[in-house]
This record gives C-alpha cells, sequence and structure tokens, in this order.
C-alpha cells in the first residue's frame, strides 16, 4: 500500500473523526481548522446523518463514514450499546475505505485524529501504519477523574469522595453531589459508563492524546496523573472569539439545529450593555416540568431581561400562564435555537444560565461571561465546582432536598451575578479567564505550542519516509 509520495513531503493529510454529537463535532472541526491553518491536509470523516450540518469550510474537506444507521443516527438505533456496537463494525469499515482511497492519491493519509469515545477509530489507523491521536472533548480534571476509575485507582460505585482527592492529590475536595453522577451509581447509566472507561481501552498505543483544555486552567490539578497525560491544545473555540488567527472564523461550521441569529440579535440590540442574562442548557438536557416551571417564575419574578433558548420538544413544560405574564413584561425572549456565540459576545449579555456542558463552560470562559450554573449530571457537575469555587466566574444554583432548584435560589444566584461586590469579582476573574483562553492559542501560547509541535512532527515524519524510500510501508515503520 502506498501512503506517501513525493507532492506530499510537507503536507501531511490527517483524518478527523468526531462522535456523532454536536458536542463532539464541534471542538474537533475546529481542531482540523486549526491544523489546515498551519499547512495540513485535513479532512472531517462524520457520519452520513450529520454531514449536511457541515457547512462548507475553507481548507477543510469532509467525507462521511457510516455507523450504520444512515438515514436518522442514533435516534434509529434505540439504545446507546447498539448504535456504538453498530458504529464500530460500519466505522471501522468505511474508515478505512477513506484510508485506502487516498492511498495513490496526492496526499496520503498520515495521522487519525479519533474522538476518545471511538477508540476502535486507533486500530483502524494501526492496521495502515500510520500515527493515531485521541481527543478528549471533558475537562481534563474529568479525564484523570475517569483514568483513575480505569486503573483501579477509584472504585465504583464511589461511596466516599474523598477516594478521589487520594487519588488525584492535587484535586479540591468534592462533595458526593460535584462529582461525575455514575460514580456514585454506576448502574444507572451502565453504556454511557462503559463508554467513558472504554477511551483509555487501547491509549497507551496512540501517538498522541490531546484535550479541549488549556494548561492555564487546569494543569496544576492535573500534575502527576498517571495513565493519562494528554497535550492540552483549547480552548476549541472559533477563532475569530480568540487570537484572530483563522481568517473569517467566525463559527464552528456545524449546526444539527438551525439558528435564528438575526432574530436574536434584533433583539439585542434594544437591550442596554451587560443587562441580559442568556439562558441555554445545551442540545441534550431535558428539565422536569416543575423544573422549567421554578426558572420561568424565577426569571419572571427577577425583573432582569433575559433571552432563553428552550427546543420545541421542552416547550410544552412551560408552566400556564408564563407566555402571557412574558409578553406583558417585554423583558424576555425565547428562541428554540440561535448562535451561542454571538450571544456570548454581544455588549448587552451579562450573565449565562448553564448546564455546565465543557464546551458551553468553555466557552462561557473565552468570552469573559459570568456564568450560573445548573448541572443536571456526569461531567457538569464538577464543571459547576470549577466555575464557583477554582476558578471564581460564577456560582452554582443548589437544588432542594426534592432535586429542584428553586425560584428563589435561581434569584438568589443572579443577584449575585448582577449586582453587589462579589460580582465584581467575577466579573474581574471572568475578564482573567478570557485574556488568559486568548493568549493559549495564540502564536507561543501553551496551546498553539502543543498543535505545532505536532504539525512539525507529522511534516519531519513524512519527510524522513520519503528519503528512506519507504513511501508504501506506512509511515510509523519509517521512524
Amino acid at each position: 500500500m502506498n501512503f506517501i509520495n513525493e507532492s506530499s513531503l510537507s503536507t501531511p493529510h490527517v483524518v478527523v473523526v468526531p462522535y456523532p454529537s454536536q458536542g463532539h463535532i464541534n471542538p474537533l472541526l475546529q481542531f482540523a481548522k486549526r491544523l489546515a491553518s498551519k499547512g495540513i491536509k485535513a479532512t472531517l470523516a462524520t457520519t452520513k446523518y450529520t454531514i449536511s450540518s457541515i457547512s462548507s469550510i475553507k481548507n477543510v474537506t469532509v467525507e462521511s463514514i457510516s455507523d450504520g444507521f444512515d438515514e436518522h443516527g442514533f435516534s434509529q438505533a434505540g439504545s446507546e450499546e447498539v448504535f456504538l456496537n453498530s458504529f464500530k463494525v460500519n466505522g471501522s469499515k468505511s474508515l478505512s475505505q477513506i484510508i485506502e482511497k487516498h492511498q495513490n492519491a496526492p496526499f496520503p493519509v498520515t495521522c487519525v485524529v479519533y474522538d476518545a469515545f471511538l477508540p476502535w477509530a486507533l486500530d483502524v489507523a494501526k492496521k495502515y501504519g500510520l500515527y493515531g491521536a485521541a481527543f478528549f472533548t471533558n475537562s481534563a480534571t474529568v479525564c484523570s477523574i475517569f483514568a483513575s476509575v480505569d486503573r483501579g485507582l477509584i472504585g465504583l460505585p464511589l461511596n466516599d469522595p474523598e477516594e478521589v482527592v487520594k487519588a488525584l492529590t492535587k484535586m479540591p475536595k468534592f462533595k458526593a453531589n460535584e462529582l461525575p453522577s455514575f460514580l456514585k451509581k454506576p448502574e444507572s447509566y451502565p453504556a454511557y459508563l462503559a463508554m467513558k472507561l472504554s477511551q483509555y481501552s487501547n491509549l497507551g498505543l496512540a501517538d498522541w492524546a490531546f484535550c479541549n483544555s488549556f494548561e492555564d486552567l487546569e494543569l496544576e490539578v492535573i500534575e502527576g496523573v498517571q495513565g493519562w497525560d494528554a497535550k492540552m491544545i483549547g480552548p476549541m473555540v472559533p477563532s475569530s472569539y480568540l487570537d484572530g488567527g483563522i481568517e473569517g472564523d467566525i463559527d464552528y461550521g456545524a449546526s444539527l439545529w438551525k439558528p435564528l441569529s438575526g432574530q436574536c440579535k434584533e433583539w439585542l440590540q434594544t437591550k442596554p450593555t451587560k443587562s441580559i442574562i442568556y439562558i441555554s442548557f445545551g442540545s441534550m438536557v431535558s428539565l422536569t416540568q416543575e423544573q422549567m416551571g421554578e426558572i420561568a417564575w424565577g426569571l419572571i419574578e427577577s425583573n432582569y431581561n433575559f433571552l432563553w433558548v428552550i427546543r420545541e420538544s421542552q416547550y410544552s413544560k412551560l408552566p400556564q400562564g408564563f407566555l402571557e405574564e412574558l409578553g406583558k413584561s417585554k423583558r424576555g425572549m425565547i428562541v428554540t435555537w440561535c448562535n451561542q456565540l454571538e450571544v456570548l459576545s454581544h455588549e448587552a449579555t451579562a450573565c449565562f444560565m448553564t448546564h455546565c456542558g465543557w464546551n458551553s463552560t468553555l466557552e462561557g470562559l473565552s468570552l469573559g461571561v459570568p456564568m450560573v450554573g445548573v448541572p443536571q449530571w456526569s461531567d457538569q457537575l464538577p464543571d459547576a465546582k470549577f466555575i464557583e469555587e477554582v476558578w471564581g466566574v460564577g456560582v452554582r444554583a443548589n437544588e432542594d432536598d426534592k432535586g429542584v432548584v428553586t425560584r428563589e435560589e435561581f434569584q438568589r444566584c443572579l443577584k449575585v451575578i448582577m449586582e453587589g461586590k462579589r460580582s465584581v469579582e467575577i466579573r474581574e476573574n471572568a475578564n482573567k479567564w478570557r485574556e488568559l483562553s486568548k493568549k493559549a492559542v495564540s502564536k507561543g501560547g501553551s496551546s498553539d505550542n502543543h498543535i505545532e509541535d505536532f504539525v512539525q512532527h507529522l511534516k519531519n515524519a513524512n519527510v524522513r519516509a520519503s528519503a528512506n524510500g519507504l513511501e508504501g510501508q506506512g509511515l510509523l515503520q519509517a521512524n
């Protein structure tokens, strides 16, 4: 098999394979754009169901792979286990076809960068003698915790949160409700827990591991972690909101939902600077009807302006009389989706009420927006802890004995962010992390240096392979 030829000496070809959900496609696609900006040929290989959501992106090629459910994706599978097994079989076959298709083309594939949720992609890369790099989409803290579970340093079920500090000595002290929810009850989400742990199944064979975080943000807490040594290359947020190093990079370029940017923009333009509460709980969180009611009335009673993103499937959970009250007050707007980056970067936005998913957390940090954390499960719980206690950029809304955040608690949190002495401190911290985010991805920053080292290694490997006359034997055999 011929993977390298003279015309590709200085232009390695990296195929990037994301797990097919919005929160995974976005950071891996952004990484592909970063690589392309540094002279790498980048191809995003995404499922046939999600490929239509990817817009035309300068210097990034998009090709399809199959998860076995090409018409409707995950919803067609019915369960996480069925979907993952099908994706492994069909994805391995179609990723192999992409690699073989390019073997005699001008730019044979040099490396596969794969979402760590898909360890089979590394097996495919190694079958063809290619480099393989795992990409972790959670925080370094969360990845370290699960790496410790995988190595047996933290046992399940986790009954004593102190075990985390014993295994990871530089972590802050966690309470039970600040750790990923299924550590205490692993039987509650067995397929999802298995997927989390599978990230480490063959990681020792990977040539690199990358994490969507940056050193100033998390380096201290993961120092000395065994079994997981990833280079932090984030935040993977479109360049125009950070260093501006990629021309025209104003959004991710992938959306499984149709944004309502124009409508949101027009409404925001009518509001004073730093007056808007922006509320979004991501693409997957489903709140109870009671919780939706408490948020709704909490917002109305707070007397703050707000923009609330509610998916169509959640609309029926709004309390009776709320929309009428909203119309009278004229202080709020509800949309089914919008360009979150545009809203967070708008001068009218003062606060981000979030479920604390890692992408949303990074966006809030990168754009310097104070946050109210309303975590629901999994990694959102430790993310919320760090938002409040470690980075000092917001507060966490506390649940009552029934597991509901009351309207009074929402109002308390909003008041902390919007008024008083602590709000000044929070805003100062938010601005600090915004500047450190920019610094990390700017030329010479820690994240940029790690990406640059990766790029140069691939370029040098191509040149060495050609010089040694090993074009047809796979890159790894040339090193």
